[in-house]
């Protein structure tokens, strides 16, 4: 009974593995116009190539297990594939915005495929594992590239604007960060109630603590460069985190969901921070630029910790539906 169990939410991980592609590839089809840099551009349309494969993929493996992908819930991801690169496009730094969302969906993906993973070698079904093995790798290398473009999306981001504005500039990264990190805030405040894991419940606790501290210090040295935090922004951003919360609670597998989606967001926050530092000394502001690598640091040692326990989410999740 229990490997049937197994089985069922093996399936089950697939199905989601699929609309994941099926958002990906919503995104990847436009993403590339609206790029800003070639480099970016270029990661992006060699990528796609690889996701219909790994949408392929995926879809034969369910298929050999007489399954099927969701067709409601690949279309619910299309739509928000679609409405992501909507928004990234009303953006005045749209290759920023991208990639620092490209970056976080890559990482999105690697857990999905990492945990899933996991959960096929306990089933015993090695044909998957294979599978979602490789394309964890492509995900992984992915990700590698887009990181090594911050750069080049900076420079994008900030072409044809005047050095005069870089403060301007500055006062609106150092904004999105305040958002973020009261989303982020949210998140973890719903997470050890939800982690199904003392060691994931502590991780998240433990970094609640810093990322209160992060967005004070983030406040504090926008208030010094002359800058504002914005409410209705911020106010957007914690709607997000309670929405969220309440998603992670309705699912009946939450706690690898929850770990693969913090540590989505910690790469979210990692590239956000890395594109905050080049724009700072860009800026010359050499103090804000101090602050976004010891954030940016601390943001890395939480996605790390969250990774180190992905085994441990899997076995809670597999427990939450009576699969072990």
């Amino acid at each position: 009974m229990a490997d049937r169990d197994i089985d069922t939410q093996l399936t089950k991980y697939l199905t989601d593995a699929h609309s994941i592609e099926e958002q990906a590839l919503a995104q990847l089809r436009r993403a590339p116009d609206l790029a800003g840099a070639f480099e970016l551009a270029d990661a992006l349309r060699v990528h796609l190539t690889e996701t219909e494969e790994h949408e392929r993929l995926v879809r034969e493996r369910l298929e050999a297990r007489d399954a099927s992908p969701s067709r409601l819930k690949d279309v619910v991801a299309r739509a928000g594939g679609l409405g992501f690169l909507l928004f990234a496009k009303l953006q005045p730094d749209t290759p920023g915005k991208l990639a620092a969302h490209a970056f976080s969906y890559e990482h999105l993906e690697l857990a999905c495929y990492d945990l899933v993973t996991r959960v096929a070698e306990r089933a015993g079904d090695e044909e998957t594992a294979a599978v979602t093995r490789r394309i964890r790798g492509e995900e992984d290398a992915m990700a590698s590239r887009i990181g090594g473009l911050w750069d080049a999306t900076v420079e994008a981001s900030l072409r044809e604007k005047d050095a005069g504005d870089l403060t301007k500039h500055l006062q609106k990264y150092l904004s999105d960060a305040h958002a973020i990190e009261g989303q982020a805030i949210q998140l973890l405040e719903k997470g050890p109630k939800l982690a199904g894991d003392e060691t994931l419940a502590r991780i998240y606790e433990e970094h609640l603590d810093e990322t209160r501290d992060h967005q004070e210090a983030v406040a504090d040295r926008l208030t010094a460069i002359g800058g504002s935090t914005n409410a209705l922004k911020d106010a957007a951003m914690r709607l997000g985190a309670l929405n969220w919360g309440a998603f992670f609670a309705a699912q009946p597998d939450t706690p690898g969901k929850l770990a693969a989606f913090a540590y989505a967001f910690e790469h979210l926050e990692i590239g956000g921070y890395e594109q905050l530092k080049r724009v700072a000394e860009k800026a010359g502001d050499t103090e804000t630029q101090s602050l976004a690598e010891r954030l940016l640091a601390q943001e890395r040692e939480a996605a790390e910790r969250i990774f180190g326990a992905f085994d441990r989410a899997a076995d809670a999740s597999l427990e939450a539906v009576g699969a072990r």
